[in-house]
C-alpha cells in the first residue's frame, strides 16, 4: 500500500480540524518569530536602500573632512587639546593644493536659539560660501532645493532660508516667506523655503549668509566641515590618504593622533552598514530564540498527536502502510503547522514593517520604504515549513517505528 502526497496532506488537514485549539496554540510559537524576522529583514533592507540612495546623491567622488570631535572614529588615546582643534579656512587652502582635488569648499554650522513671535526653539543654523560653484557642490550633495521664494544672494545680509518643517510644524503659527524671526538675538527676514529633504535635522535647519554667520556667532576662520571633490579618474581612497598626509604635515600632528578625519563615500557606507548589521544581528538572535521555542512547541504537539493516534497507526500498518508512509504523514503535519505559522507571521511582519515605514515618514527621519520581495516571502515560507518538518522528525520516527501489534493493543 503506497500513499500519495495529497493523502498525506488530507491526514494533516484532518488532524488540524480535530485539534484546532492545540494547533493554533502551537502556530503562535512560530508566527511570532517569523513576524519578527520578516519585519526586520524588510525594514533593514528598506533602510539600506534609502541610505544607499542618499550616498548616491552624495557622490562617490566626494571627500568629507571634519574634526575627530565631530563624532567619527576618535581614537581612545587622542589628546584632548588635539581633539578640540577646529578646522580652519587655512586647511581648505591646503586641501586645494592637492593634485588629486579639483575643488573644495566648506560649511559652517551652529546650534542656536531661534525665536518666532513669542515662541523659542533650539535649531541648527548653517552657512555656505557665497560663490555659486561652492554652493552648487554642497546643495547637490545634500539635495537642497528651493520650494518657495528664492535662494540667498551674494549681497544678502540679514536674510534666511528655512527648512520645510519650520513652516507649519515647529511653531504654533505658520511661518512663511516675508516673515521675520530672531537668530541668536538678531532679526532675519525669510526669503526662501527649502523642499523637504526627508530628515528632521535638515528640514528644521536654517541657512544664513556666511559673513553674517561669522558676525553673529563670532566664528573667526573656523569651519565645521570641508567638502572636496576628487578629480575624474582618480581613486577617492588614495586621494583621501594623500589629503590626510598633507593636512597632518600642515597641522604638525602625529599619525593616529590627528585632530581631523578624512572620509570617503565608501567609508561612510561601511560605518553605517556595520551599525545596521549589529542591530540586525541582535534582533535576529532574539527572533531565533522565539523560533527555537516554537520548534520545541511543534515537537511537543507532535509527540502528543502520535500518542493519541497510536491505534490509527496500528490500523494503517496492519492494512499495508509502510514505515515511510507513517513517517511522511507526521512530517507533513508538522511541516504544515510551520507553514501556517509562517504564512500568518509573514502577514503580521509586513504589517509591522509598513507601520514602521509610516512612523519613520511622520517622524522626519530619512524616508524609507519597507523592501518586500517575492524571494523574501517564498524563502520565509520554505524556512517555516522546514522548521516544522524538522521539529516533527523525532515524533514521526517514533510513529513509524511502531509495531502494528503493539499499536493496536495501545489503550
Amino acid at each position: 500500500m503506497k500513499f500519495l502526497f495529497n493523502e498525506y496532506l488530507n491526514f494533516a488537514l484532518k488532524s488540524f480540524k480535530h485539534r484546532k485549539m492545540r494547533s493554533f496554540l502551537t502556530v503562535i510559537g512560530i508566527f511570532i518569530g517569523i513576524a519578527s524576522v520578516v519585519a526586520l529583514l524588510s525594514i533593514s533592507q528598506g533602510m539600506q536602500d534609502a541610505i544607499e540612495e542618499q550616498f548616491e546623491q552624495f557622490g562617490t567622488d566626494k571627500l568629507i573632512i571634519m574634526t575627530r570631535s565631530g563624532g567619527f572614529n576618535g581614537p581612545p588615546g587622542l589628546d584632548t587639546d588635539t581633539a578640540a582643534r577646529p578646522l580652519t579656512e587655512d586647511d581648505i587652502n591646503e586641501i586645494k593644493k592637492n593634485k588629486g582635488i579639483s575643488r573644495a569648499t566648506h560649511m559652517l554650522t551652529k546650534n542656536s536659539v531661534v525665536r518666532f513671535k513669542k515662541e523659542t526653539k533650539f535649531l541648527q543654523i548653517w552657512a555656505l560660501p557665497p560663490d555659486k560653484d561652492s554652493r552648487r557642490m554642497v546643495t547637490d550633495m545634500q539635495g537642497f532645493e528651493i520650494a518657495e521664494g528664492r535662494d540667498l544672494d551674494e549681497d544678502d545680509k540679514y536674510k534666511v532660508v528655512i527648512g520645510s518643517m519650520l513652516v507649519d510644524q515647529m511653531f504654533d503659527k505658520d511661518v512663511g516667506v516675508g516673515d521675520r524671526l530672531e537668530i541668536n538675538g538678531k532679526t532675519f527676514q525669510i526669503v526662501g523655503i527649502l523642499e523637504p529633504i526627508g530628515n528632521s535635522q535638515d528640514d528644521t535647519s536654517l541657512e544664513i549668509p556666511i559673513d553674517i554667520m561669522k558676525e553673529v556667532f563670532d566664528t573667526g576662520d573656523e569651519v565645521a566641515m570641508i567638502f572636496a571633490q576628487v578629480k575624474d579618474g582618480l581613486d577617492p581612497s588614495k586621494v583621501a590618504e594623500d589629503v590626510e598626509d598633507d593636512l597632518r604635515d600642515f597641522k604638525d600632528e602625529e599619525e593616529d593622533e590627528e585632530s581631523f578625519t578624512v572620509l570617503t563615500n565608501e567609508q561612510l557606507q561601511d560605518q553605517v552598514g556595520s551599525i545596521l548589521g549589529l542591530i540586525q544581528a541582535v534582533i535576529v538572535g532574539i527572533a531565533a530564540i522565539s523560533l527555537l521555542v516554537g520548534g520545541i512547541g511543534i515537537m511537543n504537539t507532535m509527540y502528543t498527536t502520535v500518542l493519541e493516534r497510536t491505534k490509527e497507526v496500528g490500523i494503517m500498518k496492519a492494512i499495508g502502510a509502510r514505515n515511510e508512509d507513517v513517517l511522511y504523514i507526521f512530517l507533513v503535519e508538522s511541516g504544515l503547522i510551520g507553514l501556517v505559522g509562517g504564512l500568518i507571521g509573514i502577514i503580521l511582519g509586513l504589517m509591522m514593517s509598513f507601520g514602521v515605514e509610516l512612523a519613520i515618514a511622520q517622524s522626519g527621519f530619512i524616508p524609507m520604504k519597507a523592501s518586500v520581495t517575492i524571494e523574501l516571502v517564498l524563502g520565509v515560507l520554505l524556512f517555516s515549513f522546514a522548521l516544522g518538518a524538522i521539529s516533527g522528525v523525532l515524533p514521526a520516527k517514533q510513529a513509524a517505528d511502531m509495531k502494528p501489534v503493539d499499536a493496536l493493543r495501545y489503550e
